[in-house]
């Protein structure tokens, strides 16, 4: 039994050593545009459902969730925080999206799996505090306050059973981005336009080009 405790202490050193040695020669790769091994995407999913689950498992959604002035309120923020990387109906991606690793969900779709999965308190939750390493923002850092973000939530909820059209009048419907956040500054005075390029790229203020 001794032995076997020895050899298995062994082992488990060798093997951190081994792991060790492989970070410190940077064999781990960070690129964006690779994706992990299975193996490690289902941990990776795994782990985060987990905790997701233990966070959310004691919160309770407002009783007007549903109510059409949340809707409203949450549409304007939609447009204005989320709907470059989750979309909105009849868009298929977005530039930034394609980018990102993970990939956001497509909370526009209804048979999309990770929307269809989740329930109030768990978008609430995860709109609030983000979910480390994936790009999704945790927005109270920004100052969001709950009311604001459970409107968020409500509208989220519905935005699958909208049109593009229907999507765009609840946009022109609210009052764009507005809640209880960080204060907003001035704008600042605009100077003569003028293009720039950078590494192939040519922008203005009214042109996004590539």
């Amino acid at each position: 039994m001794k032995q076997f405790l020895l050899g298995a202490a062994s082992v488990i050193g060798l093997g951190a050593i081994a792991g060790f040695g492989y970070i410190q020669n940077g064999g781990l790769d960070f690129a964006a545009d690779t994706a992990h091994s299975d193996g490690v995407t289902k941990l990776i999913a795994w782990a985060r459902e987990q905790s997701i689950t233990r966070q959310t498992k004691d919160i309770v959604p407002p009783g007007d969730l549903t109510s059409g002035e949340r809707i409203r309120r949450g549409a304007g923020n939609y447009e204005a925080m989320c709907v470059g990387c989750h979309l909105s109906p009849g868009v298929e991606n977005s530039e930034i999206r394609k980018g990102l690793y993970p990939v956001p969900p497509n909370l526009a779709l209804a048979d999309d799996a990770t929307n269809a999965s989740e329930g109030d308190g768990r978008r609430f939750w995860i709109i609030k505090h983000g979910i480390k390493g994936s790009g999704m923002p945790a927005w109270a850092k920004g100052g969001m306050d709950d009311e604001a973000i459970w409107d968020l939530t409500a509208f989220i909820k519905v935005l699958p059973k909208l049109s593009a059209n229907e999507y765009q009048a609840n946009v022109a419907a609210s009052e764009g981005h507005s809640h209880a956040g960080m204060p907003h500054e001035p704008a600042p005075r605009q100077q003569p336009e003028k293009g720039h390029n950078h590494e192939g790229h040519s922008h203005s203020r009214h042109k996004h080009s590539h």
